[in-house]
């Protein structure tokens, strides 16, 4: 069997956008991926359906897995032919392990590649509005572990030299030692006064920040509770950040959205909402198969109407691959959404929206296998949709390490796949979405979630992307 190929990939410090292209072409390529905790799992949308996902995450009182045996799952997936990636949480080799793990490939001659990625050092403080260098501040930039191996986990460094030496310090995953660090930096010469901010979940629309001083942040993070993954920077140059903070300025930050999802990408709502600074985690993940399909008596119908984007390609598709003569179809065609009629617009049809069919003439219903019967209409299945199995623990994941204040319903058809969906991972939709604003686009997705028995709390004037970030932007929420 032909030896497969690794690639160790950093993932950048949150923010997907951050990304470099080669990481992200090494991702669409995998069969196997074993990712990290600090890595966004939002990442892994873009792989292929039948990749295999391995969770490796690391907490500070437990590992998932022990690095020994990260190395030798790289090993043995490599060995049994299978293009892997290390998927691993902003730079590999900052304090990223890769070095062993490149080692252990290197012995059994396994052909890798390491693609840096954006280190949260310096990512978080440029998030925070903080450059790591400036002419007037600092000269000088150091990356520094803030705990190792020796008993205890205090870092032993030269404390002297970063105290007198080094204008800027970025400690890593710091804030259990944060005494210990002030402290040393003081006794060796660092005034008290020096400024410091703590930049927890850096470049994430949850990032949040904590200023101080060496005399008083310590004091200032126990009062706030105010914990890792978090980059503790010190330096002069932590002043700039009341001029040049930038992205806290974003409409959307602090909102950390879930949002319900009808097709199997990342979609263009998600997308607007975290370009305004948002988090979003959307649910649930689909997983779409194909189907054989008989279009033996298409052409006999007078009404198609298609149900989803998905269902006009896989249509075109089987119709092309079956050699019909797309003139022979004489019907006329209408979609259940306005993406549906856009996908058909976009391969050259004259479509319009389902309110607006007739109740006259042969009906065709195209789409996936959860179609809905309707009197006198037939059904053309082109797929099969599920849920995605893999996505079910990364959801949960993502759930506990946010803390989501808002709900968003893209559409009436997005409300009852949503909840039956959080049945089978064993979640209570009215449950999961209390205490927070539940945002529905439109007056009939509005009339669908409260039939449901969820809270709702209003909706934008216009079902559109940026009326929606205009109303989010536009108000708070007591209950969020």
């Amino acid at each position: 069997m032909k030896t497969g190929k690794v690639f160790l990939v950093g993932a950048g410090p949150g923010d997907i956008g951050l990304i470099t292209v080669k990481g992200m072409e090494a991702i669409k390529q995998a069969e196997v991926i074993l990712y990290d905790r600090l890595a966004n799992p939002k990442l892994l949308e873009f792989a292929a359906s039948d990749c295999e996902l391995i969770y490796c995450g690391k907490l500070p009182d437990r590992h998932i897995l022990r690095q020994e045996n990260i190395n030798d799952l790289l090993v043995a997936k490599a060995l049994a032919g299978k293009i892997v990636v290390r998927l691993k949480g902003g730079d590999p080799g900052v304090f990223g392990r890769v070095g062993e793990e490149a080692a252990a490939l290197a012995h059994y001659q396994i052909p890798f590649e390491i693609v840096p990625g954006i280190s949260s050092g310096i990512a978080a403080p440029l998030y925070a509005g903080i450059p790591v260098t400036h002419r007037d501040h600092a000269e000088s930039f150091a990356v520094v572990t803030a705990h190792d191996k020796s008993e205890g986990g205090k870092p032993r460094l030269d404390w002297e030299g970063l105290a007198r030496g080094v204008d800027t310090i970025a400690f890593y995953m710091g804030v259990g030692n944060l005494p210990f660090i002030c402290e040393n930096l003081v006794n060796h010469g660092k005034p008290a006064s020096t400024p410091v901010i703590l930049i927890q979940w850096g470049t994430f629309g949850r990032q949040k920040t904590l200023q101080g001083t060496l005399a008083d942040i310590t004091e200032k993070a126990a009062a706030a509770k105010f914990s890792n993954p978090a980059i503790i920077l010190v330096g002069e140059v932590v002043s700039l950040r009341e001029k040049i903070n930038w992205f806290e300025k974003k409409p959307l930050y602090s909102r950390q959205i879930l949002l319900a999802r009808t097709g199997e990408s990342v979609s263009c709502l998600a997308q607007e909402l975290m370009k305004h600074g948002a988090d979003v985690i959307e649910f649930p993940k689909w997983k779409r198969t194909i189907l054989p399909v008989d279009l033996t008596n298409v052409p006999s119908y007078e009404k198609i109407l298609f149900t989803s984007p998905e269902s006009v390609a896989e249509f075109f598709i089987a119709v092309f691959e079956e050699g019909i003569d797309i003139r022979t179809i004489r019907a006329d065609f209408y979609g259940a959404s306005s993406k549906s009629v856009k996908a058909l617009k976009q391969r050259g049809f004259k479509a319009k929206l389902a309110e607006k069919m007739p109740e006259s003439g042969t009906l065709l219903i195209v789409g996936d296998d959860r179609i809905k019967l309707e009197r006198n209409a037939d059904i053309l299945v082109t797929s099969k949709k599920e849920i995605d199995r893999q996505f079910v623990p990364i959801f949960q994941r993502m759930l506990e390490e946010s803390d989501v204040n808002t709900m968003v319903f893209p559409s009436s058809a997005s409300v009852e796949p949503f909840v039956e969906a959080l049945k089978e991972c064993g979640i209570d939709a009215a449950k999961l979405l209390n205490g927070l604003q539940v945002v529905s686009m439109g007056k009939l997705t509005m009339t669908v979630v409260e039939a449901a028995g969820l809270p709702s709390h209003g909706m934008p004037e216009k079902a559109t992307k940026e009326s929606l970030v205009e109303y989010l932007a536009g108000q708070t929420y007591e209950g969020a």
